[in-house]
């Protein structure tokens, strides 16, 4: 029904996003193929757009919007991520029977490749900085991912450095899958988010704003809401210092950069304190009923001071890569200061 829908869409000279029906991971079914149901990598993708109603109301000609990710089977936006460089890889043939997964995470792309291993079938073995919350470690022990525990104090650099040394060491075991290096990334964010923002807006998008990590998500929603309208200025978000709080958030200048990585998309960089990431957290909670995790809280901070700094009106939409459930152990919760 789908393909007849999209022909007749075309004939009628009609607009049609055809990735907002189909997620750009999901394998190709010939129209044979009668099995029910959906396979789990079926469910990453077309994730909700949600209206921050309450804490957006200083801004009543502004409309605040944030794609809920933790939608997605594993749990967090590193699910397309993830999902796209492992379809790549077996179709190149890189990753098969016998083939370890390697790579380096501060823990949702890991868990991402732990649940489509242990689905797939293969194995999968992870650096992450030993600081990382218990609750990430207990989901990818579940799953059965090997973990290296790199020092906390070199964060997500340390563990690429200790993933790049495993990698060179036997290169016939590991298929190093380098997210911070493979454009599989960011090509899963131009394909699937993007058009389904485009498609959960009408069009009517103005802004976008992401904290950049691997930068995936900010590169590639970037790249194809500004071939959608020109006009749409995306404003990229990292932490305010070397040393921060913001788990997953690289400070670029700081840190090893990604190669997928492309300062120039940005039409601004806004900085963001951790105290400020962690206060929006607890407003979320308390004002929006949603449990967001860290680098949502920053996402949030972040939509908020470009809405500041607009006038009229203007439809902001930003990224929640997470929720809560892996952050609940942290002590911010407790701090009533916030």
């Amino acid at each position: 029904m789908t393909a007849f829908l999209i022909a007749m869409a075309h004939a009628l000279q009609l607009d049609v996003i055809e990735p907002a029906y189909l997620p750009w991971c999901r394998p190709r079914r010939e129209p044979s193929d009668l099995r029910l149901g959906d396979s789990l990598l079926d469910r990453i993708g077309n994730t909700p757009l949600l209206r921050l109603e309450r804490i957006g109301r200083d801004f009543p000609d502004m409309q605040l919007l944030a794609k809920a990710e933790w939608f997605n089977p594993g749990g967090s936006v590193k699910d397309r991520a993830a999902c796209a460089i492992v379809r790549e890889a077996e179709r190149a043939g890189r990753l098969g029977p016998g083939r370890i997964l390697l790579d380096a995470t501060s823990g949702n792309t890991g868990i991402a490749y732990a649940m489509i291993g242990a689905a797939r079938g293969f194995g999968v073995k992870l650096c992450i900085p030993a600081n990382v919350s218990p609750e990430r470690k207990r989901i990818l022990a579940a799953y059965g991912a090997e973990l290296v525990l790199t020092d906390p104090a070199e964060s997500s650099d340390g563990a690429i450095v200790r993933a790049r040394e495993l990698a060179a060491s036997d290169p016939e075991r590991y298929f190093y899958a380098d997210q911070y290096s493979n454009p599989a990334n960011w090509q899963a964010h131009y394909m699937g988010t993007a058009e389904e923002i485009w498609r959960q807006t009408r069009g009517q998008v103005t802004h976008f704003v992401a904290a950049l990590g691997t930068s995936g998500t900010f590169m590639g929603i970037s790249r194809r809401l500004r071939e959608l309208n020109p006009a749409v200025e995306c404003i990229s978000l990292q932490p305010d210092s070397p040393f921060h709080g913001l788990e997953g958030l690289k400070h670029m200048s700081s840190a090893l950069v990604p190669a997928i990585y492309d300062p120039a998309l940005a039409d601004a960089n806004l900085e963001i304190a951790t105290e400020t990431a962690y206060a929006m957290i607890q407003r979320l909670a308390r004002e929006e009923g949603l449990l967001v995790g860290i680098s949502a809280g920053a996402a949030m901070a972040g939509a908020l001071e470009v809405a500041r700094r607009q006038s009229g009106e203007a439809v902001i939409v930003t990224v929640f890569p997470d929720n809560a459930d892996k952050y609940l152990s942290d002590r911010f919760w407790e701090d009533e200061s916030a």
